[in-house]
């Protein structure tokens, strides 16, 4: 009693150490004890052979394809099945051996008692974080408290003594001579999510040291692993990190059953070693190396560690995602200094990244094939919900299909524009994972059809989503997008093509800007000839859009029985269309170089133009109220090319009325119709209507090859691509190469065609206003007699001069254009567009027989 008296036991030091300390070797042996009460079968079969080395995971997948943590579940029932159980004279043994190395002498002083408090620390965006304040810091502990210096010690004390340390520093704790490196600070987040570096005691026998270093790594690792999951598990990095970080806690779960499991070791078997520690934990430290590698990439990547390989990149991170951030109500002082964070498809990205990098080590691929099937979870919850409902359920903003809430559906009633079909759901190019790449266009297209069938009431919300894969290592991955991507491009064109009728809405369309039932339209300029006779600017829309539904709805008109005749609209454009089609190919780069080359041109071919004030008939356009979800077809850029072609159609049917109107002058007034004496005039007479016949058969020919030779056959490929589309963007490129074909082919995307064609027409509207000169003129030449002169004299030879030079510009000018056309047309018809060659053939025949000697002799 004496001798104990004078050298306490390790037990008594024990009971006089920090209250840290004690607390925490209790709550080990209370867990070590409660894991075994909790197997109060298995103790009948414990036998005192040697226990083999247990592991967190198994150094070979099993053929049934365990994982992790099965395999450690597994190692742990055996070990417990095999682990000896010495008598307390065992235990007593080994703590008589300590007692003999490490009694400290007795202080005369009696110690002050160290009390460290525990507290609540702030709150984390981290559900599942620790708010417990963290262990003091070994620099603040009591100088007279510090224990036996090692080298006092024999080795098998040593030993010992590296044990029950370790057990502590596998927890991330210190021990009474293992403690953390001076610059560690537990309270400096980048400072635990490195991990604690550990001082080895200098005075610590040589033959421990390798050993105890090697084991110090672990506890490192698992330090930096515990912090990252506290960390990730934030809000703000979304619920792939989440689920990540909730496969990893099941890791450091057992992780930690098997600590308490080698204190049981460490406290009942005499024959512990720290080399049977050091077989235990390296399967172990495998894995934590390679959760901590992990953790420590995805901590770079969101720029929580230093050497982060986005360091460099923009501030404000995605402008994009900013931006949406603000449409729906966001703070740009919230988002603006935040970096790009790795989330979502990037985590998925960065696993997958790492399974095709470890097929050489069994072990660590089964770990992060666990983790990656873990974390795909909700990632698969978000793209089924995709895929068979067309909604995004994206809280965080880590799927890879972007959704713009700003774009709604309500604008399209007021204005049917592509951004809600274009812009409204796009992909995030950077965070699509390996696994999708090859499909996402398929992604993308399957959702948002059901996204359209679902405004229109066609998706059943309600209904759960059952029998589809939920991670993505399932067999019926791929085979899920491609029967959903099928499923959502049936069921809208059945809603476009049946339940909204599209056929019969773009054959009303084609009634309507293509005048191919054109007696609606013919009643309309009837009608509204005053009004359209005015400048632009001055024509009253509510009389025209009130004139156009009168025709409509004339009994007898084609039109009277259209369902669709209430959607279309009259306005005005007060663009000049050859403006407007030259801005339209400098914007779009149609052109032979796609410069700038033609702006000179375009110039100088829309200048008349532009100083001309237009009239109604020049402004005069039709607009369509297009329904939804039709408008995904038929779109604002669709319904522009629709106006385009319409306006130009207006625009030789304008002028072959002028042209007309000429004729009957010509054929009725008596100015005309006399047949003067004088053989110059009468002769002049037939240069006038030979050169308005010329321009009339040049106009008739040309709408006539517009109508019957360009738009006619297009609709009819139209009409047989429509029976056989296969899906809504296939439908909707063929509508729009439609449209293209006729634009092109009708000359209306071609600056130099249309440099040229302009000239020409302008030269047919100027000679058709200038008719009423030529009469005026002429009456003057043949005298007051006229009506009945029988005089031969020329009355004013001035006058006729001029009539002369007048006629003859305009017979130049037209013969001159009408040439160039004709070997510009043949030009584009031998290298670009075939059907232009009979153009030629047609207008060849507005050619005067001076011309046509010219050109034979050209052509031979």
């Amino acid at each position: 009693m004496a001798s104990h008296t004078r050298n306490p036991s390790v037990a008594d030091t024990r009971r006089n150490a920090p209250s840290r300390e004690s607390n925490t070797t209790s709550s080990r042996t209370r867990t070590a004890s409660s894991t075994a009460r909790e197997r109060p079968e298995r103790r009948s079969e414990l036998r005192p052979v040697a226990s083999p080395p247990p592991s967190l995971t198994t150094t070979r997948r099993t053929a049934s394809g365990s994982t992790a943590s099965e395999s450690l579940r597994r190692v742990t029932t055996d070990r417990l099945t095999t682990t000896s159980i010495t008598t307390t004279t065992a235990t007593r043994r080994r703590a008589d051996s300590i007692r003999a190395g490490s009694q400290p002498p007795v202080s005369p002083n009696p110690i002050k008692p160290w009390n460290p408090e525990a507290m609540l620390t702030a709150p984390s965006t981290a559900p599942l974080a620790s708010r417990i304040s963290f262990p003091p810091h070994s620099a603040g502990f009591p100088t007279n408290r510090e224990p036996l210096p090692l080298n006092r010690m024999t080795l098998e004390v040593q030993e010992a003594h590296m044990l029950e340390d370790l057990l502590y520093c596998f927890m991330g704790l210190e021990g009474r001579y293992l403690r953390y490196k001076g610059d560690y600070n537990p309270e400096v987040e980048s400072d635990r999510l490195m991990g604690p570096t550990y001082i080895i005691p200098p005075n610590l026998d040589p033959s421990l040291q390798d050993l105890t270093q090697s084991l110090l790594k672990i506890a490192t690792h698992y330090s930096a692993v515990d912090a990252f999951v506290d960390v990730q598990s934030r809000e703000e990095f979304g619920a792939v990190s989440h689920a990540l970080c909730a496969a990893i806690r099941k890791v450091l779960k057992d992780y930690l059953v098997l600590i308490a499991q080698l204190e049981n070791q460490f406290l009942t078997n005499p024959n512990f070693t720290l080399h049977m520690l050091y077989l235990h934990m390296t399967p172990t430290g495998h894995v934590f190396s390679q959760l901590s590698s992990l953790a420590h990439e995805l901590l770079q990547r969101n720029s929580l560690l230093s050497d982060s390989p986005d360091d460099s990149d923009d501030e404000f991170g995605d402008v994009d995602d900013i931006v949406a951030s603000l449409q729906n109500g966001g703070d740009l002082m919230g988002t603006g200094t935040k970096r790009r964070m790795c989330k979502g498809g990037s985590v998925l990205a960065l696993l997958s990244t790492r399974l095709s990098a470890m097929s050489g080590d069994p072990a660590a691929k089964s770990l992060i094939g666990e983790l990656l099937r873990e974390a795909s979870r909700p990632y698969m919850t978000m793209l089924n919900e995709w895929l068979h409902r067309g909604a995004i359920r994206d809280p965080h903003g880590e799927f890879l299909i972007r959704e713009q809430k700003s774009i709604r559906r309500e604008k399209l009633d007021d204005d049917y524009i592509d951004e809600y079909w274009e812009k409204r759901y796009t992909i995030r190019e950077g965070d699509v994972p390996p696994q999708l790449e090859g499909v996402k266009i398929k992604v993308l297209l399957a959702g948002k059809y059901l996204n359209v069938v679902r405004e229109c009431g066609g998706v059943d919300v309600s209904k759960e989503i059952k029998d589809v894969p939920v991670t993505f290592d399932d067999i019926r991955f791929l085979e899920n997008v491609n029967s959903a991507y099928a499923h959502a491009n049936e069921s809208l064109l059945e809603l476009l093509l049946v339940t909204h009728d599209l056929p019969a809405r773009l054959r009303s369309l084609k009634h309507y800007y293509f005048l191919d039932r054109s007696d609606y339209f013919s009643h309309f300029t009837d009608l509204a000839a005053a009004e359209l006779k005015k400048p632009a600017k001055q024509v009253n829309g509510s009389r025209l859009q009130s004139l156009l539904e009168l025709s409509l709805r004339q009994p007898g008109s084609i039109t009277a029985n259209d369902p669709y005749k209430e959607d279309v609209k009259v306005e005005m454009n007060e663009m000049a269309l050859m403006k407007w089609l030259m801005k339209v190919i400098n914007v779009s780069g149609i052109g032979e170089d796609g410069t700038d080359l033609m702006a000179d041109e375009t110039r100088s071919a829309t200048s008349d133009t532009q100083e001309k004030e237009l009239n109604g008939y020049s402004a005069l356009q039709l607009n369509y109220v297009v329904p939804f979800p039709l408008s995904l077809v038929i779109s604002r850029k669709t319904v522009l090319r629709y106006q385009l072609i319409f306006r130009y159609l207006v625009s030789l049917r304008q002028l072959e009325a002028s042209l007309a109107t000429t004729w009957q002058d010509h054929s009725q007034l008596p100015i005309w119709k006399h047949r003067s004496r004088n053989p110059a005039v009468e002769a002049w007479k037939r240069r006038v209507w030979t050169l308005r016949a010329r321009m009339l058969i040049f106009v008739q020919q040309l709408l006539y090859f517009c109508t019957n030779e360009v738009i006619e056959p297009n609709w009819n490929t139209l009409q047989e691509k429509l029976d056989k589309v296969k899906t809504v963007d296939e439908l909707m490129q063929d509508h729009l190469d439609y449209l293209d074909s006729c634009l092109k082919e009708c000359m209306l995307t071609n600056s130099k065609l249309l440099k040229i064609h302009t000239k020409i027409m302008q030269t047919c509207s100027f000679f058709c206003s200038f008719q009423s000169t030529f009469a005026r003129g002429l009456q003057s030449v043949e005298g007051p007699d006229a009506r009945g002169a029988t005089s031969d004299v020329i009355h004013d030879p001035g006058v006729f001069e001029k009539l002369h030079l007048h006629l003859n510009k305009y017979e130049e000018n037209f013969g001159r254009h009408l040439k160039i056309l004709l070997d510009v047309l043949n030009y584009y018809a031998a290298t670009e567009t075939v059907v232009l060659l009979g153009l030629c053939a047609r207008l060849s025949t507005a050619m005067s027989e001076e011309d046509h000697r010219t050109l034979d002799i050209k052509f031979r």
